[in-house]
């Protein structure tokens, strides 16, 4: 496979498809409704930590939690407690995560914010010009939503226990890299440290183009998928993630037409 060729290609399916009309359905849609910097960071963890299992049902969670927390999630937070959010979403259910989950996990985002006046600013406090990328920095961070007495179990992922942090590094695209997709906002925080976020589907992917050969799709694959990648693209490693998530959503995208093409 051809370095040049696919990055060409890849460049083609950027500027054809990298564009906001084609986000739907996409949890990332829910950031575009809240212009402020306070809010749209929690929607977006929100979001992708609720990102897994069918997309409509994910986009039916995120809008259920959203809707109880209107016209502000940040100013819903920073005025109730733990026992009122519990009571709030004691119904809740989103595959394996119920109303204790996220409770726990609006409350964990709730005393990062009180902590470090921010989500942004708490992840810019474990992060270093030094670090390579951005797994210690997200060590800390998933390590102050989650250190607290009501735990968010899977919602919320260490990087310290092998996983790949599909979800996280999903969210840290969102707020970082900007584009006509990804809205950013974390300005201080380099595009060239995000991880590619890795799921079986995009583990597949990977394999097909050849950047892996590993079988599991853990933190070690994500980093290594990710440095090939960043051959291509330096400054920016994730930049085609959004797109090439699109193949197997969109009838016009087929994989083996970008490897043919790419030979």
């Amino acid at each position: 496979m051809s370095p040049v060729k696919l990055k060409r290609e890849l460049d083609k399916l950027y500027n054809q498809y990298n564009h906001r009309r084609y986000v739907h359905p996409d949890p990332l849609e829910f950031l575009f409704l809240y212009k402020e910097a306070k809010n749209r960071e929690i929607v977006g963890l929100i979001a992708s930590a609720l990102a897994y299992g069918r997309v409509a049902i994910i986009l039916k969670s995120v809008a259920q939690v959203l809707d109880r927390m209107t016209p502000s999630p940040y100013l819903f937070l920073i005025n109730s407690d733990y026992q009122f959010i519990l009571n709030e979403f004691k119904d809740f259910r989103h595959r394996f995560a119920g109303g204790h989950n996220i409770a726990a996990l609006l409350s964990g985002i709730k005393k990062t914010i009180e902590r470090f006046g921010s989500l942004y600013q708490c992840f810019l406090n474990g992060l270093s010009e030094k670090d390579e990328n951005i797994v210690r920095a997200m060590d800390f961070f998933s390590h102050q939503l989650a250190g607290h007495e009501h735990k968010p179990g899977h919602l919320v992922a260490l990087p310290e226990k092998g996983s790949a942090c599909k979800r996280m590094n999903l969210f840290l695209r969102w707020m970082v890299r900007k584009d006509s997709v990804d809205p950013g906002g974390w300005e201080r925080i380099p595009p060239s440290k995000l991880i590619l976020p890795i799921d079986t589907h995009m583990h597949k992917i990977s394999l097909a183009l050849k950047f892996t050969k590993r079988k599991q799709a853990n933190m070690a694959t994500a980093l290594e998928i990710t440095r090939r990648f960043k051959q291509m693209v330096p400054d920016d490693p994730v930049k085609y993630d959004f797109v090439l998530t699109r193949f197997g959503i969109r009838d016009d995208m087929n994989i083996d037409c970008l490897i043919d093409k790419t030979r």
